[in-house]
């Protein structure tokens, strides 16, 4: 969820352009979480093709690539080539991989938005400003990359309620819209 200002100022939490997308951030991972607790945990395995990720695959992948973004992006020193593409995703989201039932993976799903916004601040606004090579060798800025990733689990979000409409059930975001 969104944070509520603390004052009258209804713009005063969005002190800066890392503090907007931070919040914007943390809409779309409440989302997930919201679209997580929806599925029974019984059907986490469930996969809409053979060659598809399973829900807690499509989790996992979630919390990998948000955990190697954050660690990267607040890193002096970026580098999205620093190792091959599953090693890197492996240094950092190593945790992830560990949870298995529901209540742990919606446990590192919030706790990993935590941490994330806890670095992001510390490097501070001026850092992800800083341009990096992109995976396809071209430069970006940092925030440029973040908001990608912003978007990455937008899309996953989106899957997320395909599998709950395929396993028979009416996604969260829908029941909020339809007040269910």
């Amino acid at each position: 969820m969104a944070r509520k200002p603390k004052s009258k100022d209804r713009y005063q939490h969005l002190e800066s352009f890392l503090e907007e997308t931070l919040e914007a951030w943390r809409d779309v991972r409440s989302g997930i979480i919201s679209e997580v607790e929806n599925i029974p945990e019984d059907k986490f395995d469930f996969r809409p093709t053979p060659e598809m990720r399973s829900v807690r695959e499509l989790i996992w992948h979630i919390l990998e690539v948000s955990m190697m973004m954050t660690g990267e992006l607040t890193r002096p020193d970026t580098n999205m080539k620093r190792m091959p593409w599953p090693d890197l995703l492996e240094k950092y989201a190593s945790a992830a991989y560990q949870a298995k039932s529901k209540r742990e993976l919606l446990d590192i799903l919030a706790s990993q938005m935590d941490d994330a916004e806890r670095k992001f601040r510390a490097a501070g606004d001026l850092a992800l400003w800083q341009f990096m090579e992109r995976f396809d060798g071209l430069p970006g800025t940092k925030i440029q990359w973040l908001h990608h990733g912003i978007s990455q689990e937008m899309y996953h979000r989106g899957q997320l309620t395909v599998y709950a409409r395929l396993m028979g059930l009416v996604p969260a975001l829908t029941r909020m819209i339809q007040g269910m």
